[in-house]
């Protein structure tokens, strides 16, 4: 598979692992579509990458499938990665022992799971009528799961349930679009240097980093885009979730 005159759709593209992955993709020579918020900087970091911004709500049908098209028009759509996702604690019990806010479970399985579900779906339509280069191959899909959908911590029972079910959903697509001749895979990422974690004191940071066994670091979000990469190049990765986490497993807390 080559990234060289491919169109590429990013989402959560504006920020993060998205951002690292489409300037990644970009210098490989794919033509990058970011998808993110009307809010963020994916106009001015398309206008740099010489992309297309598509400004969507991941979990929007029409606005996807707007997006979507407005990748294929720029270069033939073979690479989709889905970085768009949101991390807010949400126990159980609150404090007091009330039942928690389902509103709040639902808003950040909706986002991390149907958003991404919805932009396989949508990319894949266009994805699946491809001329296929040689070999057979249409296109690439890949996911972003979390370690969390492993080893899910107290205050992550909607993360975890989100990024597990992205990491469960993984196999039974790819098998679905293996007849279109499109790979799917995700990568769950451990304790990443992203813009969340960049609000935490440096003390913190290291802290965090000091847990992974090794390397005894914070991941950066190039190393996370050089996966999407290999995942790209390298056809024979289909239906896997791969960790990207120095080997971390994470305490309860």
């Amino acid at each position: 598979m080559q990234i060289q005159g491919s169109g590429a759709l990013v989402t959560g593209g504006a920020s993060g692992l998205g951002l690292a992955t489409a300037r990644r993709l970009a210098a490989a020579g794919a033509t990058v579509t970011i998808i993110d918020l009307p809010s963020s900087k994916g106009a001015e970091i398309a206008e740099e990458l010489g992309g297309v911004f598509a400004p969507a709500d991941v979990t929007n049908p029409d606005e996807v499938a707007a997006a979507v098209a407005a990748a294929q028009a720029a270069a033939p759509l073979r690479i989709v990665v889905n970085c768009a996702g949101i991390a807010p604690p949400a126990k159980v019990l609150d404090r007091d022992g009330n039942p928690a806010d389902l509103a709040g479970f639902e808003r950040i399985v909706r986002i991390n799971l149907v958003g991404t579900f919805n932009v396989i779906s949508q990319a894949s339509a266009v994805i699946s009528k491809n001329e296929p280069l040689d070999g057979g191959d249409r296109g690439v899909i890949v996911n972003t799961a979390s370690v969390a959908a492993f080893d899910g911590q107290i205050g992550q029972p909607a993360y975890s349930a989100s990024k597990g079910g992205v990491h469960a959903m993984t196999l039974p697509i790819a098998r679905e679009l293996a007849r279109y001749g499109i790979r799917v895979c995700t990568i769950a990422p451990g304790i990443m240097e992203t813009p969340m974690l960049a609000g935490l004191p440096q003390a913190a940071q290291d802290s965090l980093g000091e847990q992974v066994p090794y390397p005894a670091r914070l991941g950066r979000p190039d190393e996370y885009a050089s996966l999407v990469q290999q995942i790209v190049e390298n056809g024979y990765l289909n239906g896997e979730t791969i960790r990207l986490d120095g080997a971390i497993r994470m305490a309860p807390k």
